[in-house]
């Protein structure tokens, strides 16, 4: 899942104290402005630019998958250690060729608006995911199901795409009862059910008012929370849900959600209690805020990169960059001239890792073995390497190479990361970089449009399983901002999610991503992990390795 701040689930998920961390507040107490209603409780929480959308269906970022997450259970849902536990399903049975899942819901799951929760909900949510009018760039996750791919793709009358549609596998047999069916074995296919995507949305509130996710009055949701205020380029607030079927274990009241995207004027409002939580800190103060005990880090799965715009529409944009960007020796020349050791020290200064490959650390086989820790190039680069290879694609000691221009957003410090990248590229391969800021919607949908050469990326895993990561690099998936397209790496990707053989799945993503560092469309700079900025007063706040902030059971200690 996308990652706006540094930057969008499995049998096989990651040690238990990597999965989830539970957070407790440390350091100097301050005054909250939190919990000032007596006997409520409440927290102010800074997430930083406000979502592009709230809708399950069409968000891909980390940002909004928060609020959806607090807001929307689906059938399973992630526990403390990064597990599967069901959620609006009770329980569930399996085929023995573990194809057709039967999930029997819980009687007691209801909308905010006092609906009860049915099967057909799950049915409709799943194929408005996979709607061609949809247009979900996270279509390409439900893949898994018998009969998704090919209505996903549908053309022709209505009569033949609504076919399709009758076609994927996912029935609600009656109110309580749901039956999937998928294209082959997936190990990892509970934790899909704990994605935003596979969440569930009313089909009455959807269908009756396009525009639902706009206003907190019919955005209709079924978690712990409900949101009941919302302020663009402000915030909103989420409120605990009194319909929720686990209502009695949610602690929290209240809490105010800020979309401050400044990160140093969200230092000082944690620092005097405006704040009480904040996923923006600046970089500068990380190590401090660690002695203080305010910050604690975190590790994530997940790939800071820069996609390199290798689409089509790249010649539109730029016809001269694109012709020297679509060389695969260029693409490496400019991954080789990196010094990530350096940019890790230096820049980012969070505790985070170099990448050398693509696949993020973290991430456990299903043999218990960790998947990364193949080198593909060393992490404080190549630059005689990579001026070779420019020289080879025509462009000695840059000559002759045209200006590029590097995109990104300009909260948490991308900007000092393209900086930095600026001054290596021109300092060792003499190409000259301009650099582009906008504004984090704008940003995402110049991205998405392909409009641009380089662009700032990166990746949280969505389920703790290297396919998260090479599969949304296939031509079918709309995550795919680069516009990589390669038959052979599809073709690997498509095996493996066939294959049943543990070892032989796993070589098959080994070699796709062998495929994907040979043809360089995404240049890996470090591993994620999250800086967190918490004062003391807050219990209880959880954080997952994939991104998500969970506040059903966070108590503010300030309260009286």
């Amino acid at each position: 899942m996308k990652n706006s701040k540094i930057r969008k689930l499995c049998a096989v998920v990651m040690a238990a104290s990597l999965a989830m961390a539970t957070l407790t507040g440390c350091g100097a107490s301050k005054n909250s402005s939190s919990g000032s209603t007596p006997g409520i409780q409440e927290i102010t929480f800074n997430l930083g630019a406000d979502p592009k959308t709230i809708d399950p269906a069409l968000n891909q970022a980390v940002d909004a998958g928060t609020l959806i997450s607090n807001c929307f259970d689906g059938l399973y849902k992630l526990d403390e250690n990064g597990k599967p536990q069901p959620a609006v399903a009770e329980s569930y049975d399996l085929s023995d060729d573990k194809t057709e899942y039967t999930f029997h819901l819980r009687s007691d799951a209801k909308w905010t608006n006092g609906n009860p929760v049915k099967a057909s909900d799950f049915e409709y949510a799943w194929k408005r995911v996979l709607n061609p009018e949809t247009a979900a760039e996270y279509a390409y996750q439900m893949m898994y199901l018998k009969g998704a791919k090919e209505y996903n793709a549908a053309k022709g009358t209505p009569e033949e795409i609504k076919a399709k549609e009758d076609e994927v596998g996912v029935k609600a047999i009656d109110d309580k009862t749901l039956k999937v069916t998928l294209i082959a074995p997936c190990p990892y296919f509970l934790d899909l059910t704990a994605f935003p995507c596979y969440f569930p949305v009313d089909q009455s509130v959807v269908e009756g008012n396009p525009n639902w996710t706009n206003d907190p009055k019919t955005y209709v949701s079924n978690g712990a929370f409900k949101l009941t205020d919302y302020k663009i380029k402000d915030g909103c607030t989420l409120e605990k849900n009194d319909t929720y079927y686990n209502k009695d274990q949610v602690t929290l009241d209240k809490l105010n959600v800020k979309f401050a995207t400044q990160d140093t004027s969200s230092w000082a409002n944690l620092k005097t209690g405006q704040f009480d939580v904040t996923d923006l800190v600046p970089l500068s103060e990380i190590q401090s805020g660690v002695k203080e005990g305010l910050v604690t880090i975190h590790p994530q799965i997940g790939t800071y990169f820069y996609s390199v715009n290798v689409s089509e529409k790249a010649e539109d944009f730029n016809p001269e960059a694109a012709k020297a960007l679509s060389d695969a020796r260029v693409r490496k020349a400019l991954n080789l001239a990196i010094d990530r050791v350096s940019i890790v020290e230096n820049v980012t200064k969070g505790e985070q890792t170099p990448a050398t490959a693509f696949v993020s650390t973290g991430i456990k086989d299903e043999n218990g073995n960790e998947f990364a820790g193949k080198e593909y190039f060393p992490a404080k680069g190549d630059v005689e390497q990579a001026k070779k290879l420019l020289a080879e694609a025509g462009y000695p000691d840059g000559q002759g190479f045209p200006s590029l221009v590097l995109l990104f957003n300009p909260e948490s410090g991308h900007g000092n990361m393209a900086q930095a990248i600026q001054d290596m590229w021109k300092n060792n391969l003499g190409i000259n970089v301009e650099l582009q800021s906008q504004e984090w919607k704008v940003f995402q949908q110049t991205r998405n449009n392909k409009q641009y050469q380089i662009a700032r990326d990166g990746w949280l895993g969505d389920y703790s399983d290297p396919m998260t990561f090479l599969d949304m690099l296939e031509q079918v998936s709309g995550q795919n901002n680069c516009g990589y397209a390669s038959d052979k790496f599809d073709a690997l990707v498509d095996a493996a999610k066939v294959e049943t053989d543990t070892n032989k799945r796993l070589d098959l993503l080994h070699q796709a991503e062998d495929q994907l560092m040979e043809d360089m469309p995404v240049i890996p700079l470090y591993y994620y992990t999250k800086a967190v900025g918490m004062n003391s007063n807050v219990k209880g706040l959880r954080i997952t390795n994939l991104g998500f902030y969970f506040f059903d059971k966070v108590t503010n200690e300030k309260t009286k």
